[in-house]
């Protein structure tokens, strides 16, 4: 690691010379100067981690060497130090920018700290721009795997509207990517420096999804016992994720119109309206319409949502990328688990692309992780992949009564009843099969009245 740089600026020798010593000692890599203006003509020329300067100087001041030098480098932090102590020129050398002011004579463990306190924040500040580089990096559109048509236009269209502040309805089936996609166009919008916060609209029940979006205050139900600040808050001038908004009850439906509305939400138990400004980028694995239909969705809060719709295809219908997934799945767990690189054989493969992948993108990682754990060779072969991908007959999608024109919700009943009785009525073990939360499969089986016994199939039309 290289060691921090510090200039050390004062009209007096002993004091260069001293200090010098000092933070040599402690590991640093110290210049001198006796003179500003020859300590500029070195910030000009080269970085320095950190300006020690004396306030007092008969050529330039300590003051005027910070004004100029942050015009030359604005991220060169500097102490001033000084023998002529007063509270104006404190409040001067902080608003132009010193990180700390120091008196002479000073003691050396106080400047010792002050020193590493500004290097810490330095480190800190630098860290949090790398981070922000990575996470750009992790959830730029590029991290969405795909050149299928469908991929490539979609792609094309998130990158067109990010920089925007409207709202966005992604829609797509559980598995398929809606949040990385949330993510990218965060992270390429005007606000990528705030915050991007996400919630699951089905995960929680709804009195506790209220007081998450909206936050409460003390005394407003049971267990209460302060105020509590709600993700929308929390979001303030970022991005804010509402994934499954489709399984939001009707009143909490009537409360997000308002946000969308009104810029506002009112925290459960509260009387007083709090302002928000965050971008509102709803997911859906429902069709939004249907439920709209049905009751179960207002519709004015579909219309206000559906400002911008994106539409992420299921992996059966972009076959072409299944290859190219796989194939980087296969190299993200080989480094992780520390292993050389493995290919996948023409059988394997042949199975990877045949198969229905009911839970999309995130089930296909999950294959291609089993199978890398697994395999022992080079290759990554047939007997690598999960049971339901060695069977060579791939079931149907639905059973054996099949509607002329069967309905979405037809399908997703079938398929669903269907994932249920082959797991043994496992409502977890059926979750992880249909990639969808265990507490989305409860919704599910509620919404559709799915019995264990004395159902079948034909039950379902």
């Amino acid at each position: 690691m290289s060691k921090a740089k510090i200039l050390v600026v004062d009209d007096e020798e002993s004091m260069c010379k001293f200090m010098e010593i000092m933070l040599k000692k402690e590991g640093y890599s110290v210049s001198t100067s006796q003179d500003g203006p020859t300590a500029l003509d070195r910030i000009k020329k080269e970085s320095y981690d950190l300006v020690i300067a004396d306030l007092m100087m008969p050529q330039m001041s300590g003051l005027e060497l910070l004004s100029q030098a942050r015009r030359t480098n604005p991220e060169v932090d500097f102490i001033v130090m000084t023998a002529f102590a007063s509270v104006d020129s404190a409040i001067e050398a902080l608003k132009k920018g010193a990180f700390d002011y120091i008196t002479k004579p000073f003691k050396v463990d106080e400047i010792k700290i002050a020193v590493k306190k500004s290097l810490e924040q330095k480190k800190i500040a630098r860290e949090n721009v790398q981070l922000k580089k990575e996470l750009k990096t992790q959830f730029d559109f590029d991290s969405f795997i795909g050149n299928s048509p469908e991929i490539v236009k979609l792609k094309k269209m998130a990158i067109r509207i990010a920089p925007s502040d409207s709202t966005i309805l992604i829609e797509g089936e559980s598995g398929t990517g809606k949040e990385l996609i949330a993510k990218a166009i965060h992270y390429r919008s005007l606000r990528s420096d705030k915050p991007f916060v996400t919630i699951n609209c089905a995960a929680l029940p709804e009195n506790l999804l209220e007081s998450e979006l909206f936050g409460h205050v003390k005394g407003a139900f049971t267990g209460a016992i302060r105020d509590k600040e709600g993700l929308f808050k929390v979001a303030d001038g970022g991005t804010f994720f509402l994934d499954e908004v489709g399984m939001t009850s009707l009143p909490i439906q009537a409360k997000l119109l308002r946000v969308l509305e009104e810029k506002e939400i009112t925290p459960v138990g509260g009387t007083v309206p709090i302002k928000v400004d965050v971008r509102l980028i709803a997911a859906t694995n429902a069709d939004l319409e249907q439920e709209v239909r049905l009751g179960n969705f207002r519709a004015d809060l579909f219309y206000r949502l559906h400002v911008i719709p994106i539409r992420i295809p299921p992996l059966r219908e972009r076959r072409e990328d299944i290859r190219l997934l796989s194939s980087y799945f296969v190299r993200k767990y080989c480094q992780k688990m520390q292993l050389e690189e493995k290919s996948i054989t023409d059988e394997a493969m042949k199975r990877l692309l045949s198969y229905r992948w009911p839970g999309n993108v995130r089930e296909l990682e999950n294959a291609i992780e089993h199978a890398v754990l697994l395999s022992k060779g080079e290759q990554i072969t047939v007997e690598d992949l999960p049971q339901k991908l060695k069977e060579e007959d791939q079931i149907e999608l639905l059973s054996e009564v099949k509607p002329s024109a069967p309905t979405l919700e037809t399908i997703e009943k079938a398929y669903i009843f269907w994932v249920l009785n082959q797991t043994g009525w496992q409502k977890s073990k059926a979750a992880q099969v249909l990639g969808i939360d265990t507490s989305t499969l409860y919704r599910k089986i509620e919404k559709y009245k799915l019995k264990p016994s004395g159902s079948s199939p034909g039950d379902l039309q």
